[in-house]
């Protein structure tokens, strides 16, 4: 079943944005299983130095907040 068959039309849960960035908290991400501080840190962390890079560029601090959003998916069983 195609990921847009199955995930186009957001039906299968509702979450806010802080409730995903929450969610990523319980994430064992395996592109960095040994850090040792929750994953929503780091989307914070990418945000707040976009931000000090480009203040004028508010659109690009939403983006480095959102950017590792995705993953949550992996919580409910598609692989990393």
């Amino acid at each position: 079943r195609p990921q847009s068959t199955q995930y186009g039309t957001c039906s299968l849960r509702k979450m806010s944005v802080m409730e995903a960035l929450e969610l990523l908290d319980q994430l064992v991400d395996e592109s960095d299983p040994d850090v040792d501080f929750p994953n929503s840190y780091h989307a914070y962390q990418t945000a707040e130095g976009i931000r000090r890079a480009h203040p004028d560029k508010d659109w690009f601090h939403l983006v480095g907040l959102l950017h590792d959003l995705g993953k949550v998916l992996a919580l409910f069983g598609e692989p990393q």
